[in-house]
């Protein structure tokens, strides 16, 4: 008998295994996954999608863990400037910079509700974020539109507001307001207006390079167009 439930707690176990599809890092986290690294969710279906799953937990609501990156940029490894059907699907590599997928992160915001934090590091090393109670990302039918409110400080400033309702743009697929391409004039993906407050996909530069700010990854309230070393973007389910 005992050997039996053995077997039985086995096959149970196994199957629940097999059939835990987590929608996000909240998912991973609440299983018991507790350690920052990468993980498959599923936020369409059967189809896995690899993320980098931030599980940090200082004691604060904003920071304890469950975090799915959206967004890396850390050393230049990966070229931003992509087409439209690259930032559409994703790029890059989990393990370091890459963007996660505007289809994906479509399917994930119009399923659940999130917040965003936007971590961000100088070549000297400080550290700030910024942080909204809010985000979504709309269908492709409406240009991946941008929603994006809420907005709390942790030392770099709200440059984000100013792209709220923006549809996304790329060199090849030109949504933005302005007369112009500013995904073409800023070598860049993004929910550019005229043209921005924030290129966190523009070229990485290995310095505070004041001569190609715009083209660079900045963030324009903290340290105003200086290029950052570091930038991430990472969203969290909130109820």
């Amino acid at each position: 008998m005992t050997v039996f439930v053995a077997a039985l707690l086995s096959v149970f176990t196994e199957s629940f295994v097999c059939e835990f599809k987590p929608f996000d890092c909240s998912d991973v986290y609440k299983s018991g996954q507790t350690v920052s690294g990468i993980y498959s969710i599923y936020p369409a279906g059967d189809v896995p999608v690899w993320v980098y799953c931030h599980m940090i937990s200082d004691g604060k609501d904003e920071d304890k863990g469950g975090w799915t990156v959206i967004q890396r940029r850390m050393d230049g490894s990966i070229n931003f400037y992509q087409p439209w059907e690259k930032y559409k699907t994703g790029f890059g590599t989990t393990e370091g910079e890459y963007w996660l997928g505007l289809e994906n992160m479509y399917q994930l915001t119009s399923n659940r509700k999130y917040m965003l934090r936007v971590d961000l590091e100088d070549f000297e090393g400080r550290k700030v974020f910024a942080l909204y109670s809010s985000f979504s990302v709309g269908p492709e039918a409406d240009g991946y539109k941008l929603h994006v409110s809420g907005f709390k400080d942790g030392g770099a400033g709200d440059s984000l507001t100013y792209h709220n309702d923006q549809k996304f743009s790329t060199f090849d697929h030109d949504q933005d307001a302005n007369k112009g391409n500013c995904a073409r004039q800023n070598l860049g993906g993004f929910w550019y207006k005229i043209c921005h407050f924030a290129n966190p996909n523009g070229v990485y530069l290995w310095k505070e390079d004041h001569a190609h700010s715009g083209i660079g990854v900045f963030w324009l309230t903290w340290k105003n167009t200086l290029n950052k070393k570091s930038i991430s973007m990472k969203i969290k389910h909130v109820l």
